[in-house]
């Protein structure tokens, strides 16, 4: 009798085992899953922006805009230009800062890699083809006319950002005031982006930080 409850109770142990085992099994698959979900999104996410951006780092900030905040609700517009201002400041392309800022909010480091990685990759391949068989491409005649239509379309498309983040982040009497002064000293000085940046963070916080 005391061997067979013995031998029952081996077996019950055993069974309990296979069921949490199978039972962790299936939560880490989830979880895996879940993560290379994530950062399959990230990576499609930025490099649909990298593959049909023109112009530049400054091009990329209205899609990048439309993309991760409008579109996919990973940052919000507060977020959004405070990731601009904090790229600005920072070594570096700012849309590939703000790649990087969006993807370790959402995933971590790694998601920070991935997204940069997503972000530059498609510009990387097109700028290696360009190079590989074309020799002179930006001279190209009808390129040339092709990239002004580019350009005006990207002015336009930057100007609709601005707009977009004004709502957010000219809220006072003070926000306009700096607003306007970093307007005309980087229409009429050469002083850095940097220093203006942080230099107007330095005042909103003397005059209303301390409060």
């Amino acid at each position: 009798m005391a061997a067979d409850s013995i031998g029952k109770g081996l077996r019950y142990c055993a069974i309990a085992d296979r069921q949490f085992l199978n039972s962790f099994d299936i939560n880490v698959g989830k979880m895996m899953k879940k993560t290379l979900r994530k950062y399959l999104e990230l990576f499609s996410a930025f490099a649909i922006v990298g593959a049909t951006t023109f112009g530049g780092g400054l091009a990329m900030l209205p899609i990048l805009q439309r993309e991760i905040s409008e579109k996919r609700k990973w940052v919000t517009e507060e977020e959004i230009a405070d990731y601009y201002a904090i790229g600005q400041c920072t070594p570096g392309i700012i849309a590939v800062n703000t790649a990087t800022f969006v993807g370790v909010k959402q995933a971590g480091i790694l998601g920070g890699i991935i997204a940069t990685l997503g972000l530059v990759t498609p510009s990387v391949i097109i700028i290696s083809l360009i190079a590989a068989f074309l020799t002179g491409f930006a001279h190209i005649e009808a390129v040339r006319h092709a990239f002004n239509g580019i350009r005006a379309a990207v002015c336009a498309l930057i100007l609709d950002s601005i707009l977009k983040l004004k709502k957010n982040a000219i809220e006072d009497i003070l926000s306009w005031v700096i607003f306007i002064i970093i307007v005309a000293l980087s229409l009429f000085t050469d002083i850095s982006s940097v220093y203006l940046i942080v230099a107007s963070g330095f005042v909103a916080f003397l005059l209303k930080g301390r409060k």
